[in-house]
């Protein structure tokens, strides 16, 4: 369920944020907070502005209006701070083929200020983390993606950020290396750093994302963390089931306030509920003063999926920006 975190919990915070291309405007009057500890997906359609906002947030663009701030740094006032304990990686990863995976590991920590004898260190210690370290002298041009992907990954974490970016980081893998990957974001939330992921394949982030981000037409339409009077009024999804057929059972859900995308199967109901607990309450007590031999009355914690086409299909009508011109943005 969506979280309502305090001052202290919050990674990184968008106020008002507005970016422009040389023609046209794009992202407009961002506001979003990304948890400590969370691993935040970012989604929507092509071109709806994600990538622009992610080379915001890690200070690659410096928007025309609003702020990015990360703990208690602004990211376009002082970019090498706040790289210091970010890390990225792109969408086309940025190693270099004829570079061992060694080389690129050690390039990627001087590019920090780490000195050659400690990055030498961290290659090692970063390549074991991410099972890359048997493949250290090997070139990078000889890699599988899924190691390249590894070795991506631990060069854009030799640095010990509390902050990783992943645009895209599971395209192109095999469910293998997908499934491999899943497994790594969790274990890297554990560690203590903070994810936002990037990603078309929603189904892929159920297994570990617990937030998320929707952006359609450079307009925030979603985000997991939010004030508790919003949170208390999101849509639930419930489902119902009865221990013998009734009636009523579907005219009554149909005729009760707050209740959408009803679907009655039988003995069983799926919906969508709006009002927060009292109108849950009041919806159980109503079923049971109709006399319906209620077994299971739940409140279902709703899909990435099922969040993600709610919301979009909500709003089709919202005012449009346009494409970003970025390549799968």
């Amino acid at each position: 369920m969506p979280l309502a975190l305090p001052r202290r919990d919050i990674m990184i915070e968008v106020n008002n944020l507005n970016f422009n291309y040389p023609t046209k405007r794009v992202l407009f009057d961002i506001n979003l907070k990304i948890g400590a500890g969370l691993i935040t997906a970012l989604v929507g359609p092509n071109g709806a502005g994600k990538t622009t906002l992610i080379n915001c947030l890690v200070g690659l663009h410096a928007p025309a209006a609003g702020r990015v701030m990360f703990e208690d740094i602004d990211v376009a006032g002082s970019p090498r701070e706040a790289h210091r304990r970010m890390g990225y990686l792109p969408d086309f990863y940025g190693l270099y083929d004829e570079l061992t995976v060694r080389q690129c590991l050690v390039h990627g920590a001087e590019m920090h200020g780490i000195t050659r004898a400690e990055a030498k260190r961290l290659a090692e210690f970063s390549a074991a983390r991410l099972n890359v370290a048997d493949r250290l002298d090997d070139k990078v041009s000889s890699l599988s993606r899924g190691l390249t992907q590894r070795a991506a990954i631990a060069r854009s974490i030799i640095h010990d950020p509390a902050f990783l970016v992943l645009d895209e980081p599971a395209a192109g893998l095999d469910p293998d290396a997908r499934a491999q990957l899943s497994a790594l974001f969790r274990q890297l939330r554990d560690d203590g750093m903070t994810l936002l992921v990037s990603s078309h394949i929603l189904a892929e982030l159920e297994d570990y994302c617990t937030d998320m981000i929707i952006i359609r037409d450079g307009r925030v339409v979603h985000q997991g963390i939010d004030d508790a009077a919003a949170d208390a009024e999101m849509p639930r999804r419930m489902s119902i089931e009865l221990a013998e057929p009734h009636g009523k059972f579907a005219e009554i859900l149909a005729s009760s306030d707050g209740i959408a995308e009803l679907r009655v199967d039988g003995t069983r109901a799926q919906f969508h509920l709006a009002g927060g607990n009292a109108h849950q309450f009041g919806l159980l007590k109503t079923l049971m003063a109709a006399g319906l031999p209620i077994i299971r009355y739940a409140d279902e914690q709703e899909r990435l999926q099922d969040t993600y086409h709610r919301t979009v299909a909500g709003n089709n009508g919202a005012g449009k920006a346009g494409n970003d011109g970025d390549e799968g943005a």
